[in-house]
């Protein structure tokens, strides 16, 4: 075991995590570490880790801070990425802050409260849930969150509750070599609808943000779930959301990768009767980030939908992963499915590994992927230039067109506005702005 996991695991600080006094939780804890403490962090050994390799993590020791209750945090950089027309939880350095977050006006029946608390008042109401759409043994970095979580939220929207406005999730770490592990739990009610976004921030330090969310979607439910990762090019992140839909549930999630040294997001959905899903994402590398998206859905009853549209853009030196697998089951008859990944490298250094996946055990179904890996197209960029653009600009535009396809996808007006002015700062012409 390399020095720095023996860090890990020597320093462990069960006696300070939330529900310790929790026989099943601390049961669940023990199985995890046990778990990372035997096997580590994932390695590029494994299939589906294939493309990206952390070993990096085992030369560092990044720490959980145990309190941050003063924490100061610039109110108006909080501002900046808190939206306006959204409820929000505050999440820093891996701890809950009310004081921070912005509840005002969510419905009485609703809870949006902290993981610490949710264990100490509803531990009943997360025993049902915690753990049952993803499973520790499945990687590293699961084990190491289940272990080593600090907080986190829980989100219970009850049976026809519909939120007229998001609840925003927002991660912040301040510290360098600090680690913001966080678990959360988002739970929809039969017929219910909402829409649940994290946004993952970070000062301009190296350190490690870790975070795991199951999403439980009701019959007849829906979600809608984004997540925006622009955290610091120093850091590292790992972000997983595994969800659980019911029959006729329907669930979206639009997810945009701009930020990180190193970073990879886990996506599953197991889908039921009748359910839908829409995965459409979007990542930005440059300089030597390595961004990797892991997509898998899972078609375990008959007459499913889904659609799955991810992007790429990687100019300099980085690198980029889409690994997309869809299974069908054998009783998943009727299953209409669709991946599509298409991927514009802008360097001769820059790199893409592209695996699509789909593994049928059904005879009736209708299913298809595609992918593409290309520059951009020469008599595009001339023809603008043949219109007075010059080549810098041209080739941004065609750029900027080609990323803003998945941002038109977003129907939150605030939400769109701030990732626009993300994109424009990868591309950053005025003539794009009216």
């Amino acid at each position: 075991m390399s020095t720095a996991l023996t860090d890990y695991t020597a320093d462990y600080p069960a006696a300070a995590l939330p529900g310790q006094s929790l026989d099943w939780l601390q049961h669940i804890r023990t199985a995890a570490f046990t778990q990372f403490s035997s096997h580590g962090f994932p390695s590029p050994r494994e299939e589906e880790w294939r493309y990206t390799n952390v070993s990096a993590l085992e030369k560092k020791a990044f720490a959980p801070i145990l309190s941050t209750a003063n924490t100061v945090v610039d109110a108006d950089w909080l501002k900046q990425h808190q939206l306006a027309d959204a409820w929000s939880l505050v999440l820093v350095d891996g701890h809950f802050r009310a004081d921070l977050s912005v509840l005002a006006g969510l419905p009485d029946a609703v809870q949006a409260i902290s993981m610490a608390e949710a264990l100490t008042n509803n531990a009943a109401q997360v025993a049902a849930y915690f753990g049952k759409a993803v499973d520790s043994a499945e990687h590293g970095f699961i084990a190491f969150n289940t272990a080593w979580f600090t907080d986190g939220v829980f989100v219970h929207i009850p049976a026809n509750v519909v939120l007229e406005k998001p609840i925003q999730c927002l991660h912040i770490v301040t510290q360098e070599g600090s680690l913001a592990s966080t678990r959360n739990l988002v739970v929809l009610d039969d017929h219910a609808s909402a829409q649940w976004l994290e946004t993952f921030v970070g000062a301009d330090v190296s350190y490690l943000s870790a975070t795991v969310t199951e999403a439980f979607v009701g019959q007849n439910a829906g979600l809608t779930a984004y997540k925006v990762q622009c955290e610091s090019a120093l850091a590292y992140h790992f972000g997983g959301l595994y969800i659980q839909q019911a029959r006729d549930a329907r669930c979206s999630h639009h997810n945009f990768a701009f930020g990180g040294l190193l970073a990879r997001s886990d996506i599953r959905a197991d889908l039921d009767y009748a359910s839908e899903c829409e995965l459409n994402g979007l990542y930005l590398g440059v300089k030597r980030q390595h961004i990797d998206n892991h997509t898998r859905i899972n078609h375990n009853q008959p007459y499913g939908i889904s659609r799955e549209i991810y992007k790429g853009v990687l100019a300099d030196r980085a690198r980029g992963v889409f690994q997309g697998r869809v299974v069908v089951a054998e009783q998943a008859q009727k299953t209409d499915s669709n991946m599509s990944n298409r991927n514009l490298l802008l360097s001769a250094d820059a790199e893409v590994d592209t695996k699509p996946q789909l593994e049928i055990y059904a005879d009736d179904v209708k299913c298809g992927h595609g992918v593409t890996v290309g520059q951009l197209d020469e008599k595009s960029v001339f023809y603008l230039q043949s219109r007075g653009v010059d080549e810098a600009t041209a080739r941004n535009m065609l750029t900027f067109a080609f990323a803003n396809e998945m941002v038109d996808k977003i129907a939150l007006p605030s939400l769109k506005t701030a990732l626009l002015k993300l994109l424009l700062k990868h591309f950053p012409q005025n003539s794009y702005v009216d």
